[in-house]
């Protein structure tokens, strides 16, 4: 099989500000894998976790230097593949970007979507939450009615139906407690979540587990940093609130450890390695009694049709990335009703804009 890579510059409608930074545009990259004349298709973005930033550079060096060791095997042979991909070590957005392209070649190989191979049921789709990054209060009101307000083919207002609020701000609790309150203001009914980013202590995510409950606030998103795992038992007992990790947890390995601390894990692609790992931790965590939610980063279209695929396994879905894209070159699953729905296409069901123009 032949790969191929690309990249891609996105810009964010909106710049997007959580406790670690601020991002308003990335470079991703496009992977084709071509075998028999189908291309399957996958993407990585970069991401940064720890002291290991998966940078578009760092992933694809490791591409092109897979690339040729693939190049006499067929799709189909995902056992030998897997153990080609663990032997050099990719890092875990490169191993995604391929493990997509290869579902992608074997939905397009039988002609049927990947929802449907695994024989899902697309009504059990929750709605996606779409996200507030950290701001002052007037401006994430704003956002807000930014949200509601655009009426676009992609986010009509009226399907709106639950907000991720980014808190942990370095201007401490006070700012975190204004914003969600002036959020509340123009919208008291919507369901909303909170997602830290690590961005609090200990002592004070307990405060904010309290105080966040009774502003009727649905569950919490890694309110420690990656490395504090241990202090997550004592957050566990006094939080009135589901806590959910994300950068806690990349793999199935990580979650029976965290089983005993935490009610729900947050699977994003890039962390995984790809749909089969994906799916490996869906199946881990209901084991371990946990719920699951879908993440996404900087993702296009086409990162999001892709973990979609699996949406109906989850309890959460927190996929706007691409909805909040200027450039998008990709189209894929439709927004509707507040839902990401994967299409009937085969495959993931990706198109590129460009190749749609007359």
């Amino acid at each position: 099989m032949q790969i191929r890579l690309q990249t891609f510059t996105v810009h964010k409608r909106f710049a997007l500000t959580i406790s670690r930074g601020t991002t308003a545009q990335t470079t991703n990259l496009w992977v084709e894998v071509e075998h028999d004349g189908i291309r399957g298709w996958g993407e990585a973005s970069p991401f940064s976790v720890g002291e290991q930033p998966q940078t578009t550079d760092t992933i694809a060096r490791a591409l092109q230097k897979i690339a040729p060791l693939l190049k006499a095997l067929s799709p189909v042979e995902r056992q030998r593949i897997d153990r080609l991909l663990l032997e050099a070590q990719l890092p875990s957005a490169a191993r995604a970007a391929l493990d997509i392209a290869l579902h992608d070649w074997m939905g397009k190989q039988a002609s049927l979507p990947l929802w449907h191979l695994w024989g899902l049921d697309c009504d059990r789709i929750v709605p996606t939450s779409v996200t507030i990054g950290i701001s002052s209060p007037d401006a994430a009101q704003q956002r807000v009615k930014d949200w509601l307000g655009l009426g676009t083919v992609t986010a009509p207002s009226q399907d709106i139906q639950a907000l991720k609020l980014k808190l942990g701000s370095p201007a401490g609790l006070a700012a975190d407690k204004a914003m969600l309150q002036a959020v509340r203001q123009i919208v008291p009914q919507i369901h909303i979540s909170v997602d830290a980013n690590g961005g609090w202590g200990l002592e004070a995510a307990i405060e904010m587990s309290d105080w966040l409950a009774n502003q009727g606030v649905t569950y919490i998103e890694q309110p420690l940093a990656k490395g504090q795992e241990g202090d997550l038992p004592a957050l566990y007992r006094r939080s009135p609130l589901p806590i959910f990790v994300d950068e806690s947890c990349f793999t199935s390995h990580d979650i029976p450890s965290l089983a005993d601390r935490v009610h729900g894990i947050n699977i994003k692609l890039m962390k995984s390695g790809g749909l089969t790992e994906a799916l490996r931790m869906i199946h881990t965590a209901r084991a371990c009694g946990l719920k699951v939610m879908f993440g996404c980063y900087s993702d296009s279209a086409l990162l999001n049709t892709a973990i979609a695929q699996l949406s109906p396994l989850a309890d959460y879905l927190d996929l706007d990335s691409h909805l909040n894209l200027l450039d998008d070159p990709f189209t894929g699953a439709r927004f509707e009703n507040g839902r990401v729905l994967p299409t009937d296409k085969p495959g993931l069901g990706v198109t590129r804009k460009a190749d749609s123009q007359p």
